[in-house]
């Protein structure tokens, strides 16, 4: 696979299917249905997912598919593939609170090594390069046209003023309680995929999460903050988390910058 080629390809289509978000988003209404989990989604997640997914389909036409809104696509077995959420939290999304993202991955036995991660309305765009190394390109965020770029790193922590970041619309008691086990300075709620890249950039040293995910919800935050320096690790054994699992269903985890003095559950 040409590493150049993929990420020029997934950031283009994180791009358009932002475009066609923020179209719904800034209409005055729009239908909220609820899919058979009982999770809202929109007309603006099943055209984002079309779009991506025809994308991916005519750039890598033997590269399997994996993506939140298509189910036939969720018994997958590749150990390489693309795993994609095409509007990743829909809640904020509904509310209009601007924490959603469009999230898109490459896998490939089992780590995410490539993702970008694009936050239409809050207009921040993250992404991996050609060589792994994660970047924030601002500006415009033209489909076509690359702008002005910048490396992002994680922080170098001090383990006494942590800066925790979790979940606006999952966290709880659980949550609460594992955060109580670290020294914190300050605490920050986001919503969707940014909480990965909030730690990439080193706006946060470490976010829990004790709740239930699917990989398409974490992989190309996860490919981004592994690309800044950062790692993912399951929550009860501290292993690496790893994707591709059945039902593409994730352990709880946590993200953090190493030097974090990772706690126990």
């Amino acid at each position: 696979m040409d590493m150049q080629q993929t990420t020029q390809i997934i950031r283009k289509l994180a791009i358009e299917a932002g475009a066609l978000i923020m179209d719904v988003y800034n209409s005055d209404d729009f239908e909220v249905k609820s899919k058979s989990d009982e999770s809202p989604v929109t007309i603006a997640d099943e055209t984002a997912d079309k779009h991506i997914f025809a994308g991916l389909r005519n750039a890598f036409p033997d590269v399997a598919i994996v993506t939140e809104e298509q189910s036939n696509t969720h018994n997958e077995t590749a150990n390489t593939f693309f795993i994609v959420d095409p509007l990743d939290g829909t809640k904020e999304f509904i509310h209009r609170r601007g924490d959603f993202t469009v999230n898109i991955a490459y896998v490939v036995d089992g780590k995410p090594v490539a993702g970008v991660v694009y936050a239409p309305a809050k207009q921040r765009l993250f992404y991996t390069d050609a060589t792994g190394q994660s970047v924030e390109e601002f500006g415009d965020h033209d489909a076509n046209k690359i702008g002005e770029t910048k490396p992002i790193s994680v922080s170098t922590p001090d383990n006494g003023n942590l800066i925790i970041v979790a979940s606006k619309s999952h966290r709880d008691q659980a949550t609460e309680d594992y955060i109580n086990k670290y020294s914190v300075k300050d605490s920050a709620a986001a919503g969707s995929s940014l909480k990965f890249c909030l730690v990439a950039t080193g706006e946060a040293d470490l976010y829990p999460r004790v709740g239930r995910t699917m990989e398409w919800d974490t992989a190309a935050g996860h490919a981004v903050l592994l690309g800044a320096g950062g790692d993912v690790v399951r929550f009860d054994n501290h292993e690496p988390l790893t994707y591709g699992k059945p039902i593409f269903e994730n352990p709880f985890f946590i993200a953090y910058a190493p030097g974090v003095a990772l706690q126990t559950a």
